[in-house]
């Protein structure tokens, strides 16, 4: 079983910066994608950003070149440094991990979701 720790979301005024951060702790994962995701009142859950196990990143257009994903293996850790931050990213962000127990079972583990709220 795999327990995510989300901490970092809050409220901030337009164009200000938060730093969500997300450690599991567990089982033992190989080959691990970590990531962000959102959800806005009324709509779907998205992806933000992600970080595979082999270091590529990808980023959804509507944040590209604001936000930026991380990853400290060692800590089991992921960060999503979000800059510029606009009213239309105010969302419930939830952090993502996926990988193998074991090397042959795969797992993937939603967090509870951190608020990110930001005022105009």
């Amino acid at each position: 079983q795999v327990t995510l720790v989300e901490s970092g979301g809050g409220s901030v005024q337009a164009g200000g910066s938060l730093r969500l951060s997300c450690t599991f702790s567990g089982d033992i994962l190989t080959r691990t994608n970590m990531g962000w995701y959102r959800e806005a009142p009324g709509q779907l859950r998205e992806l933000v950003a992600d970080v595979r196990y082999g270091g590529d990143t990808n980023y959804a257009d509507a944040v590209k070149g604001r936000f930026h994903i991380y990853r400290d293996s060692a800590k089991r850790t992921v960060h999503l440094e979000m800059d510029n931050l606009k009213s239309e990213d105010t969302a419930v962000y939830y952090c993502n991990v996926q990988g193998y127990v074991g090397g042959v079972r795969w797992s993937e583990t939603w967090g509870q979701g951190t608020q990110v709220t930001v005022s105009s």
